[in-house]
């Protein structure tokens, strides 16, 4: 019997694949649980109708998260921290410092979107960050940390 997963099942497929599974298992197991539908014309039309709009969604936001990387390739961003004076600082420069960084540069980057390639920041100078904009979209970042 051929169905369309609604959702990712392990050893199955992925969301909107449509795969050929024992009639049992999509009448007893699949269908009541709302895991897959029966896949018949009108609902393929329908999935390639939907796989259609969603593409273009798309490629519109990989394209809008292409120009803001762009921004934030070129951008210097500057972050104070407290130090003693050896120059070592107090606690640490985290994702959450960066992301209040670039909102005052006018960028609205999550901190979940913001992975620091070192472990933890302990010194001031010029460190790098990955900032994940899209899933297709990885910009690689660098800012200064500098004694307050």
């Amino acid at each position: 019997m051929e169905i369309i997963l609604k959702q990712d099942v392990a050893r199955l497929g992925g969301k909107d694949d449509i795969v050929t599974v024992k009639d049992g298992y999509a009448r007893n197991f699949l269908i009541p649980q709302g895991i897959a539908i029966l896949a018949t014309e009108s609902a393929k039309k329908v999935l390639a109708e939907n796989q259609r709009q969603r593409a273009h969604k798309e490629a519109k936001l990989k394209e809008e998260a292409s120009q803001v990387a762009a921004k934030l390739a070129d951008l210097k961003v500057t972050i104070g921290a407290k130090t003693s004076s050896t120059g070592k600082i107090f606690g640490s420069v985290n994702n959450i410092q960066i992301a209040e960084a670039l909102k005052a540069q006018g960028f609205d980057i999550e901190r979940k979107q913001i992975t620091i390639k070192e472990d933890s920041i302990k010194g001031i100078g010029s460190h790098t960050a990955k900032i994940k904009l899209h899933r297709e979209v990885v910009v690689d970042f660098s800012f200064e940390v500098i004694s307050e």
